[in-house]
């Protein structure tokens, strides 16, 4: 599946079958010249505190609390295996989040916003900011999105010393003359720039918000031609856009499919 252009494998693990211990065959499946390939890996789990558990691998192997994009697309999956009914409550890492279809559209209500630092000094030559949206986000302002090196800048911000010892996602944003925002992201765990982020967009509009710059609800341009939507109702910032299966298909492990 993909949510703006940011793709996933979405597995079907209410068995428990899934096997989260073995790093090498994760990285080898989510290869993409020599596997199937993604951004990372979604597994639909039961839970005993909403309709359903979502876990996020990264590419690498490792997990992470959320994902805002891959938890639309498990929404989108769910609702159609009818496993959860259009309105639904998701359990993540971060907490618990409620999705909603809205026909092709998916509407996800994220864990508030935690530790907002603004004008961080970290001696690059953009202004950054930085916080949680379920994941960690650090936020560059920059003149010319397209002009960067994202691969090397990107590595950079999400490596800094100041998001030690985890790290951070990295985003590199700017605020369009219409009131729309543009962002590009390098995702920590896929160590490379994806096509949408939908943490990352969340992060750039609330910081923007803060800052006064835009008003909510904004779109926000990603990397891949897509857009996504962020909105705050009653203080809980959503996250609305499309979810769209590309294709269905099984995997052999030892004798597990």
């Amino acid at each position: 599946m993909h949510g703006a252009g940011n793709d996933f494998m979405v597995v079907d693990d209410r068995a428990l079958t899934f096997p989260l211990d073995d790093a090498a065959f994760v990285e080898s499946i989510a290869a993409r010249r020599t596997g199937v390939g993604c951004d990372g890996i979604l597994l639909i789990q039961p839970s005993e505190i909403a309709d359903f558990r979502m876990r996020f691998i990264n590419p690498d192997g490792g997990e992470v609390d959320m994902c805002g994009n891959g938890a639309r697309c498990i929404a989108r999956r769910a609702f159609d295996l009818g496993l959860a009914p259009y309105e639904m409550t998701i359990e993540t890492g971060a907490g618990l989040v409620q999705a909603a279809v809205q026909g092709k559209m998916i509407r996800l209500e994220l864990t508030d916003p935690t530790d907002l630092r603004l004008g961080l000094e970290a001696g690059l030559e953009w202004a950054v900011d930085f916080v949680n949206t379920g994941v960690p986000h650090a936020v560059a302002w920059v003149v010319d999105l397209q002009a960067l090196e994202l691969p090397k800048v990107g590595r950079i911000l999400r490596e800094h010393v100041l998001f030690a010892p985890a790290g951070t996602n990295a985003d590199f944003a700017k605020v369009e003359a219409d009131g729309t925002l543009s962002v590009r992201t390098y995702e920590r765990g896929v160590e490379a720039e994806t096509l949408a982020c939908g943490t990352g967009a969340a992060a750039v509009a609330v910081i923007a918000a803060e800052k006064g710059w835009v008003n909510l609800p904004v779109t926000v341009h990603c990397a891949g031609g897509f857009d996504l939507v962020i909105d705050s109702v009653q203080g809980r910032t959503s996250l609305t856009g499309g979810a769209v299966t590309v294709f269905e298909g099984t995997v052999e492990y030892g004798n597990r499919v």
